[in-house]
């Protein structure tokens, strides 16, 4: 079912009871500062851990589907994703690097074994794997030194966004004023009329490391929705990871 193929590719958001909530609609005075300063401190702030092992409670929603499930997620950065969701029995198991998206499901007896190339049709704007790996660790899916941008104080938060915009889409980082991981990430086309918003609307502290403790994704494309909401059971970092995965023979190959 095409449910699975968008909830592989978007998963994010951790929490544990032993961690501190951080709220991203916080009280937080905040000062005029450059573009350039606020994307540097921005970047400082990025995700320095090397494995993450968590336990996902995600919720699906879209014209025709409505559903929640558990998924154990584990990354090793840089290099693999790999996702394991149950409803009581094993959905789908998946495997994705940098030149691969591969995952199965041993209920519906199908698999699919290719790239990235897939979300361009599903999100409306391509996805590569260091830019699905920023969205789950709540860090801007554009480089943001790459180029010059504007800010503006926007919804209590500091927004970034490039003062020369892309030619097929707009980008806007709303950073949170307080430990400057994002509160926000949109992706618009309005002339395709599209449009991708990654929220955060919460951060964890697990011994001194911020991690987002829920996303809200909601993709938009003419009178398409997609909305995932992702909460976390538990998480742990530079553990060692376990990522073994066989695709499986006999089962039907999906077409997308």
């Amino acid at each position: 079912m095409k449910y699975f193929t968008v909830l592989i590719v978007l998963f994010l958001g951790f929490t544990s009871c032993k961690s501190t909530r951080i709220a991203t609609n916080n009280l937080v005075e905040i000062k005029e500062m450059s573009a350039r300063k606020v994307a540097k401190k921005h970047i400082s702030a990025n995700f320095d851990k090397k494995t993450i092992d968590a336990r996902l409670k995600v919720n699906y929603k879209n014209a025709k589907d409505d559903v929640g499930f558990s998924v154990r997620m584990k990354i090793k950065k840089d290099e693999v994703i790999w996702l394991k969701g149950t409803k009581i029995i094993t959905v789908f198991k998946a495997k994705i690097t940098p030149t691969k998206v591969q995952f199965y499901s041993s209920f519906y007896k199908n698999y699919f074994d290719g790239d990235f190339s897939m979300l361009k049709d599903l999100l409306g704007t391509d996805i590569n794997f260091q830019q699905l790996q920023n969205m789950l660790l709540g860090q801007s899916l554009f480089n943001v030194k790459s180029e010059r941008h504007e800010v503006e104080i926007i919804e209590k938060s500091y927004q970034l966004s490039p003062k020369k915009q892309a030619i097929l889409f707009d980008l806007f980082f709303n950073i949170n004023p307080l430990h400057y991981k994002l509160n926000k990430q949109s992706v618009v086309n309005s002339t395709k009329n599209q449009r991708l918003d990654i929220s955060y609307p919460t951060y964890l502290n697990k011994k001194g490391v911020l991690f987002p403790e829920k996303i809200n994704i909601n993709a938009k494309q003419n009178n398409k929705f997609t909305v995932i909401d992702i909460t976390t059971r538990s998480v742990e970092f530079d553990t060692k990871l376990n990522i073994d995965f066989r695709m499986p023979n006999g089962y039907k190959e999906i077409k997308l």
